[in-house]
């Protein structure tokens, strides 16, 4: 008696997303190195020149860490309440932030004890940073002003209170001294110019503005606020360009990459967004454990650090021109490999009697169910199996196996609603995907000859088959629509295709063809 042979299960082609350069560039990153703060860390900074150390601001704390050290090598504790917003000047040599008491303190990163201590605002200070001239800083609060300082005399200049709400994010001008903008959660951010004693222009962001970014060129300035991300042209007069809306909970900050070609959302739904800042479509996405607060990139994103609300401070370095490189040959076997596979290459000799051993075959639940002819048993299985695996080609596998022996109208027939529920079920996910529709079309066929006498007897049945039948209704009027588009794109391709010489006797050409006329069309046409 012949062995059984297993069911064969076709390998059929992945319909995943396309490998796009973007999806190579951000997935080129080596696992998170995570480090715990002593808070939730509210801000990320990043020093403009080298080696590019990093302040990270988390509770009553600076610290600043190096590229890839796993300790701060500096820390600035002399605050008497919870620190915000911790910035570099452009040369990297200062660092201000803000505080909970209200007070703005000025660090030389070589030292510890404040240089400077700005006193004006009577709450919270959020937002801090230097002017392009480097001797002045601009803070916001929450007592609803924003303040320019003097760094060299300690003193204020000017002060602006136009908010009506807490003053929670803002950004500084690096190409005029005089200007700023700060976002507050009255939905408003305000440009000022420090030689005017208000604010120049104001833009509604409907949302309490969490971050504001500006461009290199700072023609744009990119908003967040809610769960929207939205992007305005200066040169305009605020002008909105686009708002995109791709988070699930609020967006908390905002960076842009090196070349400046892709910005970088954060939001509390931890996830960090990536958009093409041509088309603002979302190129990649990272996944994180928390909800995100703070968001940086190092200088030729060599680096990305996210700050989260649990303390959490992840650093994701990139791979090196060596550790990117694909491993090419064999694949990297497990260490016990070697014992599976011990004297498989041994040669006999001349002499030598080589005793054979059956190989045991191991069957699938399923193909037991076919080996002794339950049919409708291995079917039912084979859809179990499907679901489990998430593998739609044991189903069909089965299903053809089915048909070659005859035996797939036995199998679907004498089944109750559950069973026949089921089968409908699998049809509807997976009739209209093209690798399993030759084999589905014509079982479904089976199945409404085999129960039209039951349909408009229960209504699960009923339901499914008139979602079945609207499924093929759309899917036919997709087929229709692109036969045709093929039929434009046959008679744009046969006028571009160019003209055959016609012979100079005679009026008409080839074909009973004028002179003159395009003689290209004829095979297309005899063809059609």
């Amino acid at each position: 008696m012949a062995t059984f042979k297993p069911t064969t299960i076709q390998v059929y082609p992945k319909l995943g997303e396309k490998v796009t350069q973007d999806m190579l560039y951000w997935k080129n990153y080596k696992p998170p190195v995570q480090r715990k703060e002593f808070g939730a860390v509210t801000n990320i900074d990043f020093s403009p020149v080298a080696p590019y150390n990093y302040a990270v601001t988390a509770f009553t704390r600076i610290h600043i860490y190096g590229t890839f050290s796993q300790e701060p090598v500096k820390a600035f504790t002399r605050f008497k309440d919870t620190a915000y917003c911790g910035r570099f000047r452009a040369d990297g040599q200062l660092l201000v932030a803000g505080c909970q008491d209200s007070v703005v303190r000025l660090f030389d990163v070589s030292g510890r004890v404040a240089l400077r201590i700005f006193k004006g605002h009577t709450k919270a200070v959020h937002v801090t940073d230097f002017a392009s001239d480097r001797y002045q800083i601009m803070t916001g609060s929450d007592d609803y002003t924003c303040r320019l300082w003097d760094i060299p005399n300690a003193t204020e200049l000017t002060s602006y209170q136009e908010h009506t709400d807490y003053v929670r994010c803002g950004v500084t001008s690096k190409l005029n001294r005089d200007l700023f903008i700060t976002g507050s959660y009255d939905h408003t951010f305000k440009l000022f110019d420090a030689r005017v004693d208000k604010s120049v222009m104001t833009m509604d962001h409907s949302h309490p503005v969490e971050s504001l970014l500006l461009y290199p060129s700072e023609g744009l300035l990119v908003s967040a606020g809610g769960r929207y991300v939205k992007v305005w042209d200066l040169l305009k007069g605020g002008q909105p360009l686009v708002s995109m809306k791709n988070h699930h909970k609020t967006v908390t900050c905002l960076c842009l990459s090196s070349n400046g070609q892709r910005l970088l959302s954060a939001s509390l739904d931890r996830h960090v967004k990536v958009y093409n800042t041509t088309s603002y479509k979302v190129v990649h996405n990272f996944d994180y454990a928390a909800s995100i607060l703070s968001l940086a990139l190092a200088p030729d994103d060599e680096s990305i650090v996210v700050g989260m609300t649990n303390g959490v401070l992840s650093v994701k370095h990139r791979k090196s021109a060596e550790e990117s490189k694909e491993i090419t040959g064999q694949q990297r076997r497990r260490p016990a490999y070697r014992v599976f596979v011990k004297g498989k290459n041994y040669v006999p000799k001349q002499d030598d009697y080589l005793v054979s051993k059956p190989v045991r075959q191991h069957l699938a639940k399923y193909d037991k169910q076919l080996k002794k002819f339950e049919v409708s048993k291995a079917l039912d299985t084979a859809l179990e199996a499907s679901g489990r695996s998430r593998n739609p080609g044991i189903a069909v596998a089965v299903i053809k196996e089915l048909d070659r022996r005859g035996t797939l109208k036995n199998a679907l027939a004498g089944r109750d609603e559950e069973g026949l529920a089921l089968l409908l079920n699998f049809l509807i996910r997976n009739l209209v995907d093209p690798r399993f529709a030759p084999v589905l079309v014509g079982t479904a066929e089976m199945i409404l000859d085999i129960y039209r006498s039951v349909i408009g007897q229960s209504p699960v049945i009923d339901g499914q088959v008139l979602r079945l039948q609207d499924l093929v209704g759309r899917e036919l009027g997709y087929q229709q629509n692109l036969l045709e588009v093929l039929g434009m794109l046959d008679t744009m391709f046969a006028f571009s295709l160019p003209k055959k010489p016609v012979p100079s006797s005679g009026t008409g050409g080839p074909n009973g063809l004028a002179q003159g006329e395009p003689t290209a069309l004829v095979p297309q046409l005899q063809a059609t």
